[in-house]
């Protein structure tokens, strides 16, 4: 039998006037998190790199940053449920191989050196789900840095609406499909993270090796950083 392919999903409001505007302030973040990245990851030329989401969009300059800067392309693997297999035309070297929804990935235990996830943990469904999701992550490779909004920022950058992801979840999502936001209203779509719930995910065997980070903007804690390196013997 067939599995049905996931379809776009247009997790940047291209349509909205708004979008421009996010995408300077978001470009200029994803470029700060990624130097944050080579410094704290170091990688080398032969480190096998998977890239956990990247997205079909070619229009914004924020999209697929990491390609657009990682220096050795030929060792990256490039996957996302999405078909993003035209970016092996632009970032020659990089392999693409497409995930299934709420599936494993189709890849070796510890297969890469290094797994980069920015802004994918937050449309991958409720909490088990997520943190299956990071389990996911913590198999296939050794060391593991990801990126998600911090929902205590008081802008939500998807919706472009303050505070009222503040409010429980059930009267957040019911205010969203009242406005017409019913693809931010559903929980497979957008589910936010605090520091707190995010730490909770990591698996308890890992947790000793988690070291959590922030990404500021106007001094407020705007992204969080999760890196996990499972080749440490000892807490550092």
């Amino acid at each position: 039998m067939t599995k049905k392919q996931p379809e776009y999903r247009d997790y940047f409001q291209l349509g909205n006037p708004l979008t421009k505007f996010k995408s300077v302030i978001s470009h200029k973040a994803r470029n700060k998190m990624f130097r944050h990245f080579m410094s704290l990851t170091n990688p080398k030329r032969q480190d096998k790199v998977l890239d956990v989401g990247v997205t079909p969009d070619t229009t914004l300059p924020e999209s697929n940053f990491f390609e657009k800067l990682y220096p050795y392309l030929d060792n990256v693997t490039m996957t996302s449920v999405e078909d993003a297999s035209c970016l092996k035309d632009i970032f020659k070297g990089a392999e693409f191989i497409q995930t299934m929804p709420d599936e494993k990935f189709p890849f070796n235990d510890k297969q890469f050196d290094i797994l980069f996830c920015s802004a994918v943990l937050e449309h991958v469904g409720d909490y088990p789900q997520q943190g299956l999701f990071l389990r996911e992550c913590i198999r296939v490779a050794r060391k593991i840095y990801l990126t998600t909004p911090n929902r205590t920022f008081p802008v939500e950058f998807h919706t472009y609406l303050p505070f009222i992801h503040y409010l429980p979840r059930a009267i957040h999502q019911k205010l969203l499909s009242l406005m017409g936001l019913e693809f931010w209203a559903n929980t497979q779509n957008l589910n936010l993270l605090t520091k707190k719930k995010l730490l909770s995910l990591v698996p308890i065997n890992h947790a000793m090796h988690s070291f959590m980070y922030c990404n500021r903007l106007l001094g407020l804690s705007a992204n969080l950083i999760l890196y996990i390196d499972t080749t440490k013997q000892s807490a550092v």
